[in-house]
């Protein structure tokens, strides 16, 4: 049953599923039974099903009740109808036997009207191939007739005007072109072989006069005749061969004369001499031809000759066979420093070539042209990018696998990596190794090189961080004197065995890597204005590129700044922990009050001075300032913790010396001596003179003492220490 216009009973509200689901072209009962099991159980969905079928049995019984007397009357009125239908059968049959006559009386009409059609356009077809031929019969006849009166005039005279001449061979062009126009159109037909002879002399002295005719104007520097003989050859469509003659006449002889390897490289200037030789001849050998066609500025617009351009045609392709013929080690990549400068002179040369075109559709069919692309692909730039890249990138390589070596003198750099690295760089982009149609390459390598380099940071922060035992630190950044035992107790600090990588060396490597970030936007604005000579304009992403480059070689400072940072608190600390020896110089020594610090605070803050005197040229103030925070937060946090251990053996100290005073009740202190002042309070006193000198040298470093990690809590208990011990003592 058809479903369309069919109208559903509407079911109740509960249903699970959609009675309009059942009208849809693509009902499919799997899929129907798959979505609604989603939703419900299968015996939900059952009762749902018998619920409607219910309900269309209802609305099926209504219907038929409705439409009763329809399907009643529907019977009745075709009682009869066979009847009917059976006396029309005769009529019809008649009707149809007459309708196809008449279509086969049409068809053998129509059928007699083609065939006079055919016969009348075969003879059209003839007669225009007769009057064709009588046209190519005409024109031979015309040519010669002219050529006899001309050769006529000719005997009975000296001489011949040239300019009439040209005028005879334009009134032949004109005939010998309708001729050319009739024979190809004529071409297959027995009378036109008889006449090919005929025509086959007429071409070749045609084509002989224009020649002797061209190479006469060209030798007299004519421009009638050289006009009058490049109209003649377009007229009859042969301005190829008119190319083609001045290159194998005027140009080759030229280019065999200048093109010479001897000279070339005999002379310290050969190649761009030659090319400068090269240059002249449009000028000085093309002039009238380029103003006969329109292809100088000084053209006379109204009286040139269209449809020719001899620079291209010409005198390119014989540049370009001579090059490459008679100067095979022109294109030898093997010296990169010669190839390049070869190569640079030669597309020089081109360019200027280019300039000589009178327009820009004219270097756009040069550029088009095969022998401009045989020439450029005869330079095997491939082949020099890989000697550049070894060349580059294994000096590179090589420089890093030597380490942390120092870089040569004169150098901003302190490291040899680090020099090595920006030379590279700005190697790929200088005048005397980059070329435009390398630029993709070379951007790639400068990539590769700063990923290189970034690679050695990141080996550099491995070792600094995995190796076995921490490197003693600043060992190189000052030498280790000599010392002694008593140096040992006031406060000098052990000798050290030599680290592999220095803190000095890791200085140097931040040192170098701010140094790069501060001459990357020299080296981005060499790159675009190189990019700029092969039109590259989207410079964001190449500062991107290089941004995202120096994200990633930021990254390993963090590891060697950490690094360094805790060298320094070592070297620190080193020193620093003499606090512990300061109340063995009081106790049962009888030395008097202290008045100055203890030697251990200089020698614990020298290495700070000396990175802020003999690093200044090297390292920024807030690279210094950033370590110098570091280094003695976290020497200052282990000295607090010295000095607290000290202040508490020494309270303990005092006050089992109390105890041990009431117990033998005895009337004299053998703990007290120069007025009173105990060898405790002294303690307490001489660690306060050594925070407070630290303090005052923390600020001549530069440095905010509450900056300090720890250091207002270490003064807050050396205070309270003073301050006790000059209450006792008061």
């Amino acid at each position: 049953m058809d479903r369309v216009g069919m109208q559903l009973p509407q079911g109740p509200g509960s249903l699970c599923f959609d009675k309009d689901e059942f009208m849809k072209d693509g009902f499919d009962v799997d899929n129907f039974m798959s979505e609604c099991r989603k939703r419900v159980q299968l015996e939900d969905l059952r009762d749902d099903l018998e619920l409607y079928y219910r309900l269309l049995k209802t609305a099926m019984v209504e219907l038929i009740n409705k439409d009763y007397a329809d399907f009643v009357n529907l019977s009745t009125n075709l009682v009869g109808m066979d009847k009917a239908l059976s006396q029309l059968s005769v009529p019809l049959g008649q009707l149809w036997e007459e309708v196809l006559s008449l279509k086969t009386s049409v068809r053998d009409v129509i059928r007699d009207v083609d065939e006079r059609l055919a016969k009348r356009e075969d003879i059209r077809k003839k007669k225009m191939c007769v009057l064709r031929m009588i046209q190519v019969i005409r024109s031979v006849e015309k040519i010669e007739k002219i050529l006899n009166s001309q050769s006529c005039k000719e005997g009975g005279s000296d001489q011949s005007s040239p300019l009439l001449t040209g005028q005879v061979l334009e009134r032949i062009a004109t005939e010998f072109n309708q001729l050319q126009f009739h024979a190809v159109q004529s071409k297959g037909m027995p009378l036109l072989d008889k006449l090919r002879p005929r025509i086959a002399g007429i071409t070749a002295m045609l084509q002989q006069s224009l020649e002797g005719l061209l190479l006469e104007g060209l030798q007299t520097s004519n421009v009638d005749i050289i006009r009058h003989c490049l109209r003649t050859y377009a007229t009859i469509d042969k301005t190829r061969d008119a190319e083609a003659l001045v290159g194998q006449v005027l140009v080759k002889p030229y280019i065999e004369e200048v093109i010479v390897e001897q000279y070339v490289q005999s002379h310290p200037n050969g190649l761009q001499a030659m090319y400068n030789k090269l240059l002249e001849f449009v000028p000085y050998h093309c002039r009238l031809l380029r103003e006969v066609t329109g292809g100088a500025i000084s053209s006379d617009k109204a009286d040139m000759v269209p449809g020719y351009d001899f620079l291209l045609t010409s005198v390119w392709p014989e540049i370009a066979r001579g090059l490459e013929e008679k100067l095979p080690s022109l294109f030898s990549p093997g010296n990169p420093d010669i190839f390049h400068q070869k190569y640079t002179i030669s597309m020089d040369f081109v360019r200027k070539f280019e300039r000589q075109c009178g327009s820009q559709t004219s270097v756009k069919r040069l550029r088009a042209h095969p022998s401009y692309h045989s020439f450029n692909n005869k330079w095997n730039l491939p082949v020099y990018f890989q000697i550049r890249f070894k060349e580059i990138a294994g000096c590179l390589e090589s420089a890093l696998c030597a380490g942390l070596e120092d870089a040569p003198a004169g150098s901003p750099y302190c490291l040899r990596a680090s020099h090595v690295l920006w030379t590279c760089l700005t190697s790929c982009w200088s005048d005397k190794v980059f070329l435009p149609l390398l630029a993709h390459r070379f951007w790639k390598l400068t990539l590769q090189l700063l990923s290189r380099y970034c690679l050695f940071l990141k080996e550099l922060a491995s070792r600094t961080t995995n190796d076995g035992k921490t490197p003693q630190p600043m060992s190189n950044l000052i030498p280790s004197p000599l010392t002694t035992s008593d140096d040992q107790a006031s406060g000098s600090a052990p000798e050290s065995q030599p680290s592999v990588i220095s803190t000095r060396q890791l200085m140097l490597v931040v040192a170098d890597v701010d140094k790069i970030k501060d001459q990357l936007p020299e080296l981005t604005e060499v790159i675009r204005q190189k990019l700029d000579q092969v039109g590259f304009k989207n410079m964001s992403i190449v500062t991107g590129a290089l941004e995202d480059t120096l994200n990633a070689i930021s990254i390993p400072l963090l590891a060697i700044n950490k690094t360094i940072t805790n060298d320094l608190s070592e070297a620190c600390f080193a020193y620093l922990k003499s606090a512990l020896e300061v109340p063995r110089l009081y106790r049962r020594t009888n030395k008097e009050l202290p008045t100055k610090a203890s030697p251990y605070v200089d020698n614990a803050l020298k290495h700070l001075y000396q990175l802020q005197s003999e690093y200044k040229n090297l390292l920024k103030q807030s690279i210094r300032e950033d370590w110098l925070k570091g280094a003695l937060s976290g020497s200052i946090q282990r000295y607090y913790d010295t000095v607290s251990d000290v202040l508490s053996s020494v309270k303990k100290m005092e006050e089992s010396l109390k105890r041990l005073k009431q117990a033998r009740k005895t009337t004299t202190s053998t703990n007290t001596s120069n007025g009173g002042t105990t060898d405790d309070n002294k303690i307490r006193l001489q660690l306060a003179l050594d925070v407070e000198y630290m303090g005052n040298q923390i600020a001549n470093l530069g440095l905010e003492t509450n900056d300090i990690k720890s250091f207002p809590a270490l003064i807050e208990l050396v205070q309270a220490a003073k301050e006790q011990a000059t209450t006792e003592q008061a």
